[in-house]
């Protein structure tokens, strides 16, 4: 079937399911066919159980030929759905005995498990796969490691682990979510980095993970990041007249960077360097290295000779029946190859990307990287160091604002079972002064006083609070977010209470959001008359499904048509205008755009800009607009063992073996974050701070760790100090760490 057999003129239902959506993402792509009065999802034929692709690629749909595909449709009207009791049930469940039918998106409804490998099998909702929790295993709470969100220690549908890290878990749309941008060859464990294993469990239960090049590799100027050269001399007193930037090749004022991270630089001259042929390692990196022992043991060598990209090998070449996609731009290193035919199979030729060769790397010049020699994870890596960057910014801003409170105390009795209205009422209580020191009492429902550290620490209740806000009818989006339009909460004048608990959050130590959309923050940085939303901006789905239409109109005819048909809407929008050319299309779009995400809720962007305003977090957000968008549109950073090991200073003892201590502590935090130890690296922070999280604006003492002679781990909260038993085992050491630590936790919670 040739491209002229497809049209989106019009949107008729498909022929198996009798749903008009057009979403890639949930139910495939969506073929209309004029010429055979026919529309269907590509994933309802994948896995309707009475057809099979009988012709080539290029042949009717993928391979599915529209004689079959009528035949189908003529078998599944004889069946009823057993979710919406509706005929056309092309979907069967795999299980022997079972009888049950169902749609595609009844049975995505309904949690039934689709595995896009193989025979491309379904399973009922009482047959599906389940994963088990080991025996011995407690149930407990972690952070997904995608969206950073806790999620229960529980198998179900929803919730998803790790078959290869012991600690992880995951919600199933995050995996979902990254399994479709990351694709088969970079989905993989978020932990630990494996792919065989996890690829194949996430495959028996229903994730499916094209078989297409990763999305980030596809973007424009996706590796631009790496073609940047620091040139920023970072030593505290600078002695260049011309500045820190400056930049003189072959001479004193030439920038040298770190050898190890590369992030940090000095002129020769302000490190008394005689020439660029000398290694320089920032504060940072010295002292990581010497945290771990090492540093005595580096050997001095020339950069240009000592820095090497390691080569990597042929990724292994996935089954002929893998999951893929449908056919798209792929990056030119990529290798096509012709699989076996099998039954059924996803739409795109099996790809795998060619061995990659060592290069040198230049340490006088930018070399110019392609895709071919860019990964990911370095990708990944140069944009996680500009964000711990600008996050430590956001530290040194927020501690200037802390200079404003005072020691006046504001207690405030919360209930934490309705964090809510009581966090409300003391807010607009009359002695409030977000100025003031904040204490925080959890009462239970009798009303009685929570005494214990980690239930009523100041930090646990903004968490709370920054949480239900998230969740709120205040903000409307999945997981970044825009203000929503509640009337009553605009009545309520709830929106600038939000905003002046965000505020007063940052500045007290709590967390920031981190779900703000790209456009709030816009809008609260250069207002909201300088800023352009997209289509992703909008989270209603008829609304969002216009503008897609109008926007993809290939004819004025088609245009005018849709128009025709939400004209009320675009009047009550004040959006119509006379159409006169096709091109008019993209000046109506903006028109909804604007509406529906700024002018619609103008009233409740202006209440929440003023409750920002509170002990002048707006000002500093307008001024450091890089440094804020870091906390308010990024989740925190996941925790990690080098992240822990910097953040702890190690205090010396006389009378212990400091450097067996220092082994130990560095060994058992790597041991954590392997998911080789019971512990979690966030029961370690609770334990020594009683923060599931670092809070943007630091902790106040730094956190420290102490090695004495005792028996047990000691976690000072009140100093965020953790004192460390040294034993003559690491195991013993570890297992010490451990007990103590899921204990006193279990104990707290229970």
């Amino acid at each position: 079937m040739n491209e002229n057999s497809i049209s989106n003129v019009q949107n008729p239902p498909c022929v198996l399911c009798q749903r008009t959506d057009d979403c890639p993402e949930k139910y495939g792509e969506k073929r209309i066919y004029e010429t055979y009065n026919l529309a269907v999802h590509y994933y309802c034929l994948l896995m309707s159980s009475g057809i099979w692709q009988r012709g080539e690629e290029d042949e009717g749909f993928y391979g599915f030929l529209i004689n079959d595909i009528r035949k189908e449709v003529n078998r599944a009207a004889k069946l009823k759905c057993n979710i919406c009791k509706k005929k056309g049930a092309s979907i069967g469940c795999v299980m022997p005995k079972c009888k049950r039918s169902y749609h595609f998106p009844c049975g995505v409804q309904r949690e039934c498990i689709f595995q896009f490998m193989e025979n491309f099998g379904s399973y009922c909702w009482d047959h599906r796969p389940v994963q088990k929790l080991p025996p011995g295993e407690s149930r407990g709470s972690s952070q997904c490691t995608i969206c950073l969100e806790f999620v229960e220690h529980l198998p179900q549908y929803n919730i998803l682990k790790s078959p290869c890290c012991k600690n992880a878990w995951f919600h199933r749309d995050c995996l979902q979510y990254q399994a479709l941008s990351a694709g088969v060859f970079f989905f993989r464990c978020t932990v630990c980095n494996n792919k065989d294993k996890f690829q194949k469990e996430m495959l028996r239960l229903g994730i499916h993970i094209p078989e297409k090049d990763a999305s980030w590799e596809l973007e424009e100027n996706a590796y631009q990041d790496l073609l940047q050269c620091y040139e920023h001399c970072d030593i505290r007193r600078c002695l260049c007249r011309n500045g820190r930037d400056y930049n003189e090749p072959d001479s004193e004022w030439e920038i040298k960077r770190c050898q190890y991270c590369g992030s940090r630089g000095t002129h020769l001259a302000c490190s008394s360097m005689q020439s660029w042929e000398q290694n320089w390692e920032c504060s940072e990196c010295r002292s990581i290295f010497a945290k771990s022992g090492n540093y005595q043991n580096q050997q001095k060598r020339s950069l240009a000779t000592s820095e090497k990209i390691e080569g990597n090998g042929c990724l292994d070449e996935p089954s002929p029946k893998c999951p893929r996609q449908s056919p798209g731009p792929q990056h030119s290193f990529l290798v096509r190859f012709t699989p076996s035919r099998s039954p059924k199979v996803l739409c795109q030729n099996n790809l795998t990307p060619c061995s990659r060769l060592d290069h040198p790397a230049s340490n006088r010049m930018v070399m110019s990287i392609s895709p071919l020699i860019s990964s990911s994870s370095r990708i990944q890596s140069v944009r996680k160091k500009q964000l711990r960057m600008q996050r430590k910014d956001v530290s040194n801003i927020l501690n200037e604002l802390r200079l404003q409170i005072n020691a006046k105390t504001t207690r405030l009795n919360i209930n934490i079972d309705d964090i809510w209205s009581s966090a409300l009422k003391g807010f607009r209580g009359r002695n409030f002064n977000p100025a003031s020191t904040i204490e925080i009492n959890f009462t239970n429902l009798k009303g009685r006083l929570k005494t214990d550290t980690i239930c009523g620490s100041k930090h646990d209740f903004f968490q709370l609070l920054i949480l239900h806000l998230q969740n709120s009818s205040l903000f409307e989006g999945s997981s970044l977010k825009n203000l929503s339009l509640d009337s009553q909460a605009l009545k309520e004048n709830l929106y600038y209470e939000a905003g002046k608990m965000i505020a007063v959050s940052l500045v007290h130590g709590g967390p920031a959001p981190g779900f703000f959309s790209k456009t709030l923050f816009n809008c609260l940085v250069y207002g909201p008359e300088n800023v352009k939303p997209t289509v992703e901006d909008v989270t209603d789905v008829d609304v969002a499904q216009t503008i897609k239409m109008i926007k993809s109109s290939k004819t004025l005819a088609n245009l005018k048509s849709t128009i025709s048909e939400r004209y009320d809407y675009l009047t009550a929008a004040g959006c119509v205008r006379p159409i006169m050319t096709l091109y008019d299309k993209n000046a109506l779009v903006n028109d909804l755009l604007i509406y529906q995400v700024i002018k619609r809720i103008i009233s409740p962007f202006e209440s929440f800009k003023q409750g920002l305003k509170t002990l002048g977090v707006l000002e500093k957000i307008q001024i450091h607009p890089d440094a804020f968008s870091s906390i308010l549109c990024h989740k925190p950073e996941r925790l990690s063992a080098e992240l822990l090991g910097d953040l702890f200073t190690i205090h010396c003892s006389s009378c212990v073996n400091n450097a067996k201590g220092i082994d130990y502590w560095m060994g058992y935090l790597q041991d954590v974050e392997c998911g080789e130890s019971a512990a979690t690296l966030e029961d370690i922070l609770v334990f020594a701070t009683g923060n599931t999280s670092i809070p943007p604006i630091g902790f106040e003492p730094k956190p420290s760790v102490k090695f004495l002679n005792i028996k047990f781990p000691v976690g000072k909260r009140h100093l965020n100090c953790l004192e460390i038993p040294i034993t003559n085992e690491y195991e013993k050491f570890k297992n010490t760490m451990d007990f103590t630590i899921k204990r006193t936790l279990r104990l707290e919670r229970e």
